[in-house]
């Protein structure tokens, strides 16, 4: 334990006492001698001599060292303050006093931001002196300038700056106005081109290849060899556009004089609407791709010289083709006219020859002019007769389903029948004022013109009449049912009170029944009949012919109908009474 504890002297904080004193105490136990104890102390001083002399020469050359970078530090900041054209700096210190690594711990971050300002305005000059050469270089029609420009650091100032600025700007103008004019011409080119049919890309190739690149206008050449070449081009363009549109306007005045002379149909003109709609057009106008075109044109001449082949065949189906637009003005207008006259008429006329094509196809069209007239003047009582016609089929429907025994059971699609049975009661009270407004103005319409107005070649009025004749035959028929009725049920209701009063086994003396109608007609069993009016289209109770309508009268068997008013004052209970509209 001893050895240990000697060759291990040190435990805990260690000093320059406590070591000399434990030395001393291993020398006592060791038994170092005097003179040996001195030898050893004086290599302990020396050595220690020799340290701190080590350490001195380092310091000092290490001061050394910091003030050549504190010198260097000062005289590259002025150079960059010079280069910079900067007379001071907002980084650099007001005094330098203080230790060495102070002064340099200032200026450092002056130095930083001056050199990073310095890189960057020379990355502002670079790219100022490249863009200037390019552009010198396009204007004068060489673009292969690939050398760097050289950039002088010894003047970066802000001044020389704004000079290489300006020198740009004004380079970058006069390019400017030149790819402007380029690129109108281009335009120019491109439109012309797609005018007339042309292949855009050759055209403008064989100008300037640089002027079809896709990459953008800023590649484009803008020298004046290419601008006098796109100058001449477009010239020429334009000459053969005005030349093809003189073409095509005499084809397109030669194409609407055999249309209109043969009546031809607006489906086939729209077919060469990409012809026509250049027929007033100027020059300038004409802007359509393809409006010019060669084989536009040539399809033109070839569809007027088959045109002039078919005008001779064409008459007669021109001129029977506006008499069935003139016969079918007349059908929906619902006036009666004979047509195989007016087509035999027609045959002779063209089939002698005394009358010009032309002038056959204007007297058609003016009886088509009138025809629309008439039918125009007609059509707000045509309508009025569709309402009334429409009427009298709900009324007539409305009869049936009243004569329907079973129509207020739970069946499928009752309670749409319930709801048309109601909105037809209140279509069919409109009728006679609807028929009162269609005589007035039929008779005011008759006055106004002197002639008789005819539906389908039967006198309108006359229908209206015999209509409103058999609506008042059919009414009082009602009125007369409905009272017999009331006389029979009047009747049973007696003689079942009569009954009702003596004792039954089967129910208690004093129950009454108030008995009902019979499902299959009146209380008493006699079969009764109702009056009802069956509308045909055109509402005419009298058969007709070439297009006349019939009406019937039909009177249902086994069936009474009476207004609901006085159902509820006769009967009560579970059994049902039919309504009248």
């Amino acid at each position: 334990m001893a050895v240990t504890d000697a060759q291990n002297p040190l435990v805990g904080e260690a000093t320059c006492g406590t070591l000399l004193q434990k030395l001393q105490e291993i020398w006592d136990e060791v038994g170092e001698s005097d003179e040996d104890r001195d030898k050893m102390l004086i290599q302990i001083e020396q050595e220690c001599l020799d340290v701190y002399k080590k350490k001195v020469e380092q310091a000092a050359k290490s001061r050394v060292q910091l003030l050549e970078a504190l010198s260097d530090a000062k005289i590259e900041l002025a150079r960059l303050l010079s280069a910079l054209g900067e007379k001071s700096f907002a980084g650099i210190p007001e005094k330098t006093s203080g230790t060495i690594k102070e002064q340099l711990a200032a200026i450092a971050p002056a130095l930083e931001q001056l050199w990073e300002q310095k890189a960057e305005r020379v990355k502002e000059f670079s790219d100022v002196h490249s863009q200037i050469q390019k552009i010198c270089g396009e204007i004068a029609g060489n673009l292969n300038i690939n050398d760097a420009p050289a950039v002088d650091e010894a003047d970066l100032s802000l001044k020389k700056l704004d000079e290489y600025h300006a020198q740009l700007q004004e380079l970058q103008k006069e390019k400017s106005g030149r790819l402007h004019k380029v690129l109108e011409f281009v335009s120019s080119v491109h439109d012309l081109c797609a005018v007339l049919g042309m292949d855009f890309f050759s055209t403008v190739t064989d100008v300037h290849p640089s002027l079809i690149d896709s990459t953008g206008a800023q590649s484009k050449s803008i020298s004046n060899d290419t601008l006098a070449r796109l100058a001449k081009t477009v010239l020429a363009l334009k000459e053969d556009k005005k030349q093809r549109l003189h073409k095509l306007q005499e084809l397109t005045n030669q194409l609407i004089d055999l249309w209109n002379l043969m009546d031809t149909p607006m489906e086939e003109r729209k077919l060469f609407d990409h012809v026509t709609c250049n027929m007033l057009a100027s020059v300038d106008e004409v802007a359509v791709p393809g409006a010019l075109a060669l084989d536009l044109i040539e399809q033109a001449e070839v569809e007027v010289e088959r045109l002039d082949q078919l005008k001779a065949s064409r008459m007669k189906e021109i001129a029977f083709r506006k008499q069935a637009e003139l016969e079918e003005i007349y059908v929906h207008a619902h006036i009666e006219i004979d047509p195989e006259a007016a087509r035999e008429k027609i045959m002779t006329l063209i089939d002698s020859g005394n009358v010009e094509p032309t002038e056959l196809l204007a007297d058609m069209d003016n009886q088509i002019s009138r025809a629309k007239e008439e039918a125009l003047s007609r059509k707000e009582i045509l309508d009025k007769v569709e309402k009334w016609m429409s009427a009298c089929e709900e009324e007539s429907w409305l009869e049936d389903y009243n004569r329907d025994e079973n129509r207020y059971n739970a069946s499928r699609g009752a309670h749409l029948n319930l709801k048309r049975a109601e909105k037809a009661r209140i279509l069919v009270n409109k009728i006679p004022a609807l028929v009162d407004t269609l005589v007035a103005k039929t008779r005011a319409w008759e006055e106004d013109r002197g002639i008789q107005f005819a539906y389908d070649g039967v006198p309108l009025l006359a229908m209206l009449d015999e209509y409103a004749m058999l609506r008042q035959e059919r009414e009082e028929e009602k009125r007369r049912m409905r009272d017999q009725k009331k006389f029979h049920e009047q009747q049973n209701t007696e003689q079942d009170a009569i009954f009702s009063a003596r004792p039954s086994p089967a129910r208690p003396v004093g129950t009454k029944k108030v008995v009902g109608p019979r499902a299959n007609g009146s209380a008493n069993g006699t079969p009764s009949r109702r009056l009802s009016l069956n509308s045909n289209q055109n509402g005419s109770s009298s058969a007709t012919k070439g297009g006349r309508r019939d009406n019937r009268l039909s009177a249902p068997v086994n069936y009474v109908s009476i207004s609901k008013d006085d159902a509820a004052s006769h009967f009560s209970g579970t059994d049902t009474v039919s309504a009248s509209p």
